[in-house]
């Protein structure tokens, strides 16, 4: 070009202009008897500097004034041609990258109706077997001929509740056996409402769910008034007591009676089943009986979360209700106006009050970032004297008047910082009853007779002194002052954990509160847990059911994650947590969890199930990987678009059978509108080349292959060499896949595709890493 050939000449001359100016300089040197080595003194410096005339000097001056010029020149131009060059690039870059986006708006559509089809029809496919699934366990549950009734049949059901309970039957294997079957009968129903039937069958299975448990604990307390009026023909020889323990699958039952009163007595330990207490010292000249009940189901925590549900109602209720006096003026001009149509104009309010809750649940079902609410509790008037029996009867009335069991948002009373929030713990190992009773009337042998006191009052609940009875004492007229002394000496447990729970962290216990219907922290002191012997010793003011709590997060956000395929409808989710490292294998519908530490977890390490039921039972073992709608009121995440993530798992599941996924820090620096993740094929077993992975950034509208690497220093959304842009994950894989890699993602079944979408969708991991 013509400005190149400027610059050209420029060069040219510069140098010509260079080597003249040499030839000069050395010509002068030469005239004037100049040498090139330096003066030998200051002197002849100084007389050879004056010999320099001021013509000479202007004369210099202007040389270098001129090449100064010309230098700037030459950089000018020189800074010119870069901008032309990078302006050029800029534009060469703009006009591919605008060929790329129209290349991509072009056939955007047809990406998008080819993933639809294929999500649609896999989800066809799950729901067609799922229906065939549920048609042939109710047609195997009717053609069952074991004696058990039909839980979902309300007439079957009703009669065997009223059998049962009309039955006078109280020896403990016979109640136990019932207690399994009914157990039996309660999971089938829990199972039922986890597939969300209609609201009329729900609540129908929820009222009978909780007559069921009610019965159970009924029928405990039957047996074990049974078992206490022997007492004195089972004592023990050495200690004069009598002491039992009796157990099966679901439950453990130790029994102690008071026979010999020995006051200076302090407590028993069930060695063979790690349990123990210390008796308290005015306790121990009683005729009282003490029964630890250990059953590994938890029938109590979900009225917990029934009242939470109430709380929040109620909290509703008080944002959407006017204030009184706005109110009472309001209701005052319609009475003037009107005359009397107060039954109308509290619909609308009713209506609001259901719009609203209903638009909650979209938002919440939308977007896993919720606003944080004020929390507000509703008062509860005390119950006196109600036992745990009653409180889960009083639950059984609340749900009759529409209580439901869908899950919540935690509203916990903050004056009381004491209530448990079940959004945060998890009750682990089941439910500990203690209990102490009065002992029934033993027989006596008189003349060959053996002469027992009937009582039909049943197995009465001895009424250890606490705080509320010391309170309530003391507006009395007369105060208990044995209340009060007793008071004083708390209750201790020892208790052995459970071998089938994995505390990731030292328990916390948690006291049951059958008036607030609640789990609180309160009034349990001198706690201390040995990791060793892994028992847990602690105090209590009184004789109340416990359980122990774990953080249901403590494993949570995760450090990294990775999903590899190990072949056809087969792959390994990999999840490193902040506590421990959790394997799942897949293959085909079924999962199965490996982890390091199997000690004491054969039950449900290395054990192919569902996904739901390993779910079910990782959080009964307390090893929980599964987020909810609640979690990030929990734990740091990186929040991200829910609808962009759930797109991202169903197009992961669909690939998985040939492309490994993995985790990439560069996610938690995108936005929330975007995501970063890690991705190859693999079509070997074994782990990725550490090479092998490419970074890809995904959005709403376009998904692109990325040409930085993972450990580089700065984050770069340059799109990789002979990469274009795509609208889906799906087909942005597809176009660098091999033949026999496409071959394996066309042939993935639709059941194992739905099985590794479930386990993306429950743990989150772009969020929750």
């Amino acid at each position: 070009t013509a400005e190149q050939e400027c610059l050209d000449r420029h060069v040219v001359c510069k140098s010509t202009q260079m080597k003249l100016q040499m030839a000069r300089t050395d010509l002068c040197s030469v005239m004037q008897g100049r040498t090139a080595w330096p003066p030998k003194d200051g002197k002849s410096a100084k007389k050879k500097g004056g010999n320099i005339s001021k013509a000479e000097k202007e004369r210099l001056q202007r040389e270098a004034d001129e090449q100064r010029r010309r230098e700037e020149e030459e950089a000018r131009v020189i800074a010119e041609r870069e901008e032309i060059e990078r302006l050029e690039r800029e534009r060469i870059e703009q006009e591919k990258q605008e060929q790329l986006e129209l290349k991509d708006r072009e056939r955007r559509e047809d990406e998008l109706n080819e993933l639809r089809h294929i999500l649609d029809e896999n989800h066809s496919a799950v729901t067609a077997w799922e229906s065939e699934c549920r048609d042939k366990a109710k047609w195997e549950r009717y053609m069952r001929c074991d004696g058990s009734p039909d839980p979902t049949v309300q007439p079957e059901i009703n009669s065997f509740i009223s059998l049962w309970r009309e039955d006078s039957e109280a020896q403990i294997q016979q109640v136990l056996e019932n207690c399994s079957l009914t157990l039996q009968l309660t999971n089938e129903l829990d199972f039922h409402l986890s597939k969300a039937p209609d609201p009329c069958v729900a609540q129908q299975y929820r009222e009978t769910l909780l007559c069921l448990q009610s019965l159970i604990h009924c029928k405990l307390n039957q047996a074990t008034e049974e078992l206490l009026k022997f007492a004195n023909s089972h004592s023990d020889i050495e200690t004069g007591n009598m002491q039992t323990v009796l157990q099966d699958e679901n439950i453990t039952l130790c029994l102690w009676a008071n026979l010999n009163k020995n006051p200076r007595f302090k407590g028993f330990r069930f060695e063979e089943v790690g349990l123990g207490f210390e008796l308290p010292k005015p306790l121990a000249v009683h005729d009282i009986a003490v029964r630890i009940l250990h059953t590994r189901y938890d029938h109590l925590s979900h009225l917990s979360e029934r009242k939470q549900l109430q709380r929040r109602r109620s909290m509703m209720d008080a944002i959407l209700t006017p204030p009184i006096e706005s109110a009472a003026a309001v209701q005052d001009e319609k009475m003037e106006e009107v005359g009397g149509d107060e039954g109308e104009s509290s619909k609308p309010v009713e209506e609001d009050s259901r719009s609203v809750r209903s638009e909650s649940r979209k938002r919440s079902a939308v977007s896993v970032i919720s606003s944080k609410e004020g929390r507000k509790s509703s008062s509860i008037k005390p119950l006196e004297g109600e036992s745990q029996m009653e409180g889960i009867t009083t639950a059984l009335e609340a749900d009759q008047n529409g209580c439901n069991l869908s899950p919540a948002e935690p509203v916990i009373d903050n004056a009381d910082v004491h209530i448990v929030d079940l959004q945060q713990f998890t009750p682990l190992g089941g439910v500990f009853y203690f209990d102490v009773f009065h002992l029934p009337p033993q027989s006596h042998i008189i003349k060959g007779w053996e002469i027992r006191e009937l009582l039909e009052t049943g197995l009465q609940v001895f009424l250890y002194p606490t705080e509320q009875s010391r309170v309530q004492s003391s507006t009395s007229v007369r105060p208990d002052e044995h209340s009060s002394t007793a008071a004083s000496f708390p209750v201790g447990v020892t208790v052995a954990l459970p071998d089938s729970i994995l505390f990731l962290e030292d328990p916390h216990v948690a006291r049951w509160d059958p008036i607030g219907q609640h789990w609180r922290a309160d009034c349990i002191s001198e706690a201390s847990y040995d990791t060793e012997t892994r028992s847990i010793s602690f105090k209590m003011d009184t004789f109340c059911a416990f359980t122990f709590l774990q953080e249901s997060y403590a494993n949570m956000p995760f450090q990294s994650w990775e999903l590899r395929p190990l072949g056809q409808d087969s792959a390994l989710f990999t999840i490193t947590g902040a506590l421990i490292e959790v394997s799942i294998t897949v293959k085909g519908k079924q999962c199965m969890l490996h982890m390091e530490e199997t000690k004491n977890l054969d039950h449900l390490v290395g054990k192919w199930m569902s996904p739901s039921e390993l779910q079910k039972a990782m959080r009964r073992a307390g090893i929980n990987i599964f987020v909810n709608e609640y979690s990030d009121k929990y734990v740091s995440i990186n929040p991200k678009d829910p609808l962009i993530e759930h797109t991202v798992y169903e197009q992961m599941a669909l690939m998985s059978s040939a492309v490994a996924f993995s985790w990439s820090r560069w996610n938690a620096q995108c936005g929330q509108e975007h995501l970063v993740l890690q991705a190859c094929e693999q079509l070997e077993r074994g782990p990725v080349a550490e090479e092998a992975w490419s970074l890809y950034l995904l959005g709403a509208q376009r998904n692109q292959h990325l040409k930085m690497k993972e450990h580089d220093d700065s984050f770069s959304p340059e799109l990789a060499e002979g990469s274009e842009f795509h609208s889906t994950f799906l087909h942005m894989l597809r176009q660098d896949m091999s033949t026999e890699g496409q071959a394996r993602v066309r042939q993935s079944h639709y059941l194992y595709t739905d099985t590794v979408q479930r386990l993306l969708c429950a743990t989150r991991v772009l969020t929750y890493s």
